[in-house]
């Protein structure tokens, strides 16, 4: 697939602008203290943190290295109205339509200085944010099912019985995604570019002092586990040398950065998972859905490689690793060869055999 595209939504101050800023590792977005400070939505290319790339391009002797990477919109601060066009909603709701993941940025820090919109609880903000994507949602329902109700043909299809199934649950507060639907249904849903329908997360904006050491099994926002993540000290470690950022963490009793924690839960979300190349020209991870076999993988490269499929040969990571390249593998008896129905694995080392 093509990069991951992630919308970072919440209400103004919450401090979407300055986790986009840590994320990119520079201060690109603007984060002032006053509402909609976001105008045109940010967009910037995250490269995925992958520890195994270094090791993997150390033994085929290469320098280049090229990661998967994510790309992060900064959508302006929504607020209630939003799809009735209040704070300049409207635009960016539509801003989102383009992303594959929602990030729901929500605000638990107590900042006396930094406006706070809306109620006084994460769960409330989110709520909010989530009535304005369904009242959008149920304004491109009702205009597909007012412009097709007369037509014959139209008012007896599937499509429009799924529009007023869908009208029904999105009147409740439900999300399209949330909705249960028939394989048939799943497929027809897309038609409608419903904002809903997008998988999302929730990212709980914390304390500094409350982040540390923090347990975010024991945090729930919407009956789900929020990554908690303190945007200020994201931005920090964005700004520190590599070799000090791990002892940042340490010092803060966190394994990981938010952003490998953010990017991780996406892919988790969107049922995604890398697989790698390594040669002499370059070692590179590759972004595919989990559950696709070797050809689809192959198609990620370029469609030439998935029509033209012969076999994939295979080495798992560890026994790359442990073997020290292709060679060793071969001899030690740990390369595969693998074919049209073989299904991916996450950390497939892989060289793919095609006709042009």
């Amino acid at each position: 697939m093509s990069k991951l595209s992630i919308a970072i939504v919440g209400l103004p101050n919450v401090g979407k602008s300055t986790l986009f800023n840590a994320l990119l590792g520079k201060k690109v977005a603007d984060a002032s203290n006053y509402p909609f400070c976001t105008i045109d939505p940010n967009v910037g290319v995250v490269e995925v943190p992958d520890a195994k790339l270094p090791v993997l391009a150390k033994i085929v002797n290469t320098s280049k290295i090229i990661p998967a990477a994510v790309e992060f919109v900064d959508i302006a601060g929504l607020v209630k109205g939003a799809s009735q066009g209040e704070g300049l909603g409207n635009k960016f709701l539509t801003n989102i339509r383009d992303c594959d993941a929602i990030c729901h940025v929500v605000r638990n820090f107590t900042d006396p200085n930094i406006i706070k919109e809306g109620s006084v609880n994460p769960q409330s903000d989110f709520e909010v944010i989530c009535a304005e994507l369904i009242i959008k949602d149920l304004e491109t329902i009702d205009k597909y099912i007012s412009s097709t109700k007369n037509n014959p043909k139209e008012n007896k299809s599937k499509k429009f019985f799924l529009a007023e199934k869908l009208k029904s649950q999105l009147e409740k507060g439900i999300l399209a995604i949330n909705i249960s639907l028939n394989d048939e249904e799943k497929t027809l849903v897309k038609e409608f570019f419903l904002l809903t329908s997008k998988p999302y997360f929730i990212t709980l904006n914390v304390d500094e002092e409350a982040y540390k050491n923090i347990d975010n099994s024991k945090l729930n926002i919407d009956g789900t586990n929020p990554i908690p993540i303190c945007a200020k000290i994201e931005f920090e470690l964005a700004e520190l040398p590599p070799e000090d950022r791990q002892n940042y963490l340490k010092e803060l009793g966190v394994v990981k950065s938010g952003l490998e924690r953010l990017i991780q839960k996406a892919y988790e979300t969107l049922g995604l998972q890398s697989y790698y190349t390594a040669g002499v020209k370059e070692t590179r991870a590759w972004t595919i859905h989990q559950g696709d076999n070797a050809p689809q993988a192959a198609g990620v490269i370029h469609t030439d490689f998935e029509h033209g499929f012969i076999m994939a040969e295979i080495v798992s990571y560890d026994d790359f690793v442990k073997y020290n390249g292709w060679n060793g593998a071969k001899e030690a008896g740990k390369l595969r060869h693998e074919g049209k129905e073989y299904v991916m694995h996450p950390d497939d080392i892989v060289e793919f055999r095609f006709n042009v």
